[in-house]
This record gives structure tokens, C-alpha cells and sequence, in this order.
């Protein structure tokens, strides 16, 4: 017969907010993920724009910010498959929001530019995106938040941002 003790009936009777990880609550690895996941269930609640992925939308503006990025590029830095790449980049040309080109220079290569209406929506669709944002992690306070994606920044390997968000010259 099985004994049990106090610690496996507080396991057994343990939710969410009582689940313990022992030292991978202290993994950085692990807590960013779950801090991730938690995250994106907030601002997937709050997202408000119909017709288009959050996925598409952060692809539409890599490209509005670095016209003629080749897809290539673009997949490597989001970390997408080139295969998933693809279909994003053809929902997107599919809303006339993208189109592609093939330079003089390179005809083997394609570059990504974004059309008329892919700028109107980034322009409609930004400050909704900056609101829901700050929705999605509005247990931190302004402080709180900047210090975050400094680490963030810091943690993904990207040049820091000054406080307008440009990249600071080294």
C-alpha cells in the first residue's frame, strides 16, 4: 500500500498559483517562458484588431521599419520557420498589405516592401497595439516596464535602446 504524507496532500490539492518548480524558478530560461505564455494570453485577450495575426502584424512592421528586407532576413530574426515565413509573408501580400520585389542586383533574392494600405493599417493599428501592450503588463509600473525590455533586449543579444526605442550607437 501506498503511504502518503502531508507534502504529497498539498501537491495533490495544489493549482496554479501553488504549483512549486523547486530550482527552476530560478532558471531564467523557465520563468521567461512562463512569463512569455502569460503575456501572450493577456495581450491575445486584449488584441484588437480583426483579420490579422499578431504574428502578421509584427512581421508588417518589421518590414515597414526595413524596406526591401529580404524574407530570408526577416524569418531568421523573428525565429520563423522559412516555411511559415512563407505562408506569412503570401496572408499578408494576400491583404495587399506587402508586396515583394526582385532586385536588379540579385535576381535570386526577393525584397519585402509594405503597400499604401499595410502603412494606413500600422498607422491605425500602432496606438491599439501600444495600449494593449502596457494592458498586458500593467502589474509594472513605467519604471518597472522599461527596466524589463532593457533586460529583454539585453537577454535576446539586441543593441540597447535609448528612450525613444532607437538602438543606442556604440
Amino acid at each position: 500500500m501506498l503511504e502518503t504524507t502531508d507534502q504529497d496532500d498539498l501537491a495533490a490539492e495544489a493549482g496554479p498559483d501553488t504549483l512549486r518548480f523547486g530550482e527552476q524558478e530560478q532558471a531564467a530560461g523557465f520563468v521567461l517562458r512562463i512569463a512569455q505564455l502569460t503575456a501572450f494570453e493577456r495581450f491575445f485577450a486584449l488584441f484588437p484588431v480583426e483579420g490579422i495575426k499578431i504574428s502578421e502584424y509584427c512581421a508588417l512592421v518589421g518590414i515597414a521599419e526595413n524596406p526591401g528586407v529580404r524574407q530570408g532576413v526577416l524569418a531568421d530574426f523573428l525565429k520563423i520557420k522559412w516555411s511559415n515565413m512563407t505562408k506569412l509573408v503570401r496572408s499578408l501580400e494576400d491583404m495587399e498589405l506587402i508586396g515583394r520585389r526582385i532586385p536588379p542586383n540579385d535576381r535570386r533574392s526577393v525584397e519585402l516592401y509594405v503597400t499604401e494600405k499595410g502603412h494606413k493599417l500600422i498607422e491605425e493599428v500602432g496606438p491599439l497595439m501600444r495600449d494593449t501592450d502596457r494592458k498586458a503588463v500593467s502589474m509594472l509600473s513605467d519604471e518597472e516596464h522599461a527596466q524589463l525590455l532593457t533586460l529583454l533586449r539585453k537577454v535576446a543579444g539586441w543593441p540597447q535602446a535609448d528612450a525613444a526605442g532607437e538602438a543606442a550607437e556604440k
